[in-house]
């Protein structure tokens, strides 16, 4: 076994042992039942959820109130309302569905912008071209989404884009301590270097225009994976026609195989 991976599976077993020590030493919260008009939403805006079976659909609703009962949505020159909360929690959930008791360590509050935003912040002017980020040094712990494209993703049924969903998944690939496209704590270390090739195998077909992956997929590895995770939550069976083996090593790492159902889940 060669060094990297030696550091891959250390990397991912001390993740492991933070997550555990930091869920027990939690204090308990309040979680409420998911409001009667927030399930209407969730049936007509999120196909993920459509195609959960009745008790899976009760977990995914207790997980999406469990995560709105620890992460503060502020609305920030715009007002933040159920909608948005349903929409952004849905997201939360969809990536981390396959992992029981899996939680976001590395997240307290979201800021929802109105529209995009610089990558100094500012809603005015001409260089606004952030719709999503996972904050850093003062703004770690922090996520800013932008409402429009929050919405957009779940209004429009055909597109393979989800800005949320790209947010949280920086997010999952963060928790081993580098935003690098191989979260290690999904990823079990047989499918690590079949990974890296597959992403690097389809930022060249990218780059080349012989795809039909988002191209700031090519920006970098990290970005790859978030965009990849975007097309496969958002249109699985497209993904799994277009790029079979890509879909593939994305069910094995999100323990989900969606195009039928979304698949079982495994203990985190």
């Amino acid at each position: 076994m060669n060094l990297f991976l030696i550091l891959l599976i250390i990397a991912a077993a001390l993740v492991l042992l933070v997550n555990l020590l930091l869920h027990y030493l939690r204090k308990p919260v309040d979680v409420q039942p998911l409001p009667q008009e927030w399930r209407k939403l969730l049936e007509k805006d999120v196909p993920f959820y459509i195609k959960l079976d009745a008790g899976k659909r009760k977990l995914f609703e207790e997980r999406m109130m469990h995560f709105l009962a620890t992460t503060r949505i502020t609305g920030v020159n715009t007002e933040a309302d159920d909608t948005d909360r349903v929409y952004i929690a849905a997201s939360a959930i969809i990536p981390i569905f396959g992992f029981n008791n899996w939680e976001y360590i590395n997240l307290t509050e979201i800021l929802l912008y109105p529209n995009s935003f610089s990558h100094d912040f500012d809603q005015t002017g001409d260089e606004r071209s952030v719709l999503g980020m996972v904050g850093d040094g003062a703004l770690n712990n922090t996520m800013i989404l932008s409402r429009h494209e929050v919405r957009q993703a779940f209004l429009n049924k055909t597109s393979k884009s989800n800005t949320a969903i790209h947010e949280f998944v920086h997010l999952v690939d963060k928790t081993d301590g580098a935003v690098d496209g191989v979260p290690e704590f999904f990823l079990d270390k047989e499918y690590v270097l079949p990974w890296l090739r597959q992403m690097q195998e389809n930022i060249q077909q990218i780059l080349r225009n012989r795809s039909d992956i988002n191209p700031y997929g090519a920006t970098n590895e990290a970005e790859f994976l978030a965009v990849a995770a975007e097309y496969f939550f958002e249109r699985p069976d497209l993904l799994q026609s277009k790029h079979p083996e890509l879909y593939a090593l994305l069910s094995t790492m999100f323990r989900q195989n969606i195009t039928g159902s979304a698949s079982t889940s495994r203990k985190a």
